[in-house]
């Protein structure tokens, strides 16, 4: 008999940092509640005239934050994305996964699709049996739904993702 895999959440929407904020509030409250979170949320830059959306993770648990961005882009290339930056938050996370209950995962993108970025944080945790709430780049669907099939789709909304984790929760602490 197998172990049913860990609850991923996955949120669906177009305004990538709206969907950090609600992570940011729902993050809040669960530790607020006594939940051991842990993670990284993204932040914006705040600097004008980029193209790049990429900016900054914050960790969860020490408030950290891993700028993911470079001043410079490569050539041939708009994008600002600092893939040794996410590396880096990535790396600090890892040893906080297994003793966490939820762990909340800013975003499967670009890097993560060519297994770099969050790749390490996203399969230990799902290694570890620990349920996780993340969104996905569009561009980036098709890869992520290889990497995690049984995901639950939801919408951007407080309410979906509450009752997501209370079902993610029952499902690791059935009643007796």
């Amino acid at each position: 008999m197998t172990a049913t895999p860990a609850p991923i959440g996955t949120v669906i929407g177009p305004d990538s940092f709206a969907i950090q904020h609600l992570f940011a509030a729902k993050v809040a409250e669960w530790r607020d509640a006594g939940l051991n979170v842990v993670g990284l949320i993204g932040e914006a830059h705040a600097l004008p005239d980029r193209s790049c959306t990429a900016g900054i993770l914050r960790d969860i648990v020490t408030g950290k934050s891993f700028l993911m961005y470079l001043e410079t882009p490569p050539a041939n290339t708009s994008c600002h994305l600092d893939g040794e930056g996410v590396e880096s938050a990535c790396a600090t996370l890892l040893d906080q996964i297994a003793h966490s209950d939820l762990v909340v995962l800013s975003k499967f993108g670009k890097l993560e699709a060519q297994g770099g970025g969050l790749a390490a944080a996203f399969q230990a945790a799902i290694a570890a049996g620990v349920p996780v709430l993340t969104t996905v780049s569009e561009k980036h669907h098709e890869a992520w739904w290889k990497v995690a099939p049984d995901a639950v789709r939801m919408k951007a909304d407080e309410q979906a993702i509450e009752e997501w984790w209370q079902a993610a929760h029952s499902a690791e602490h059935p009643a007796h």
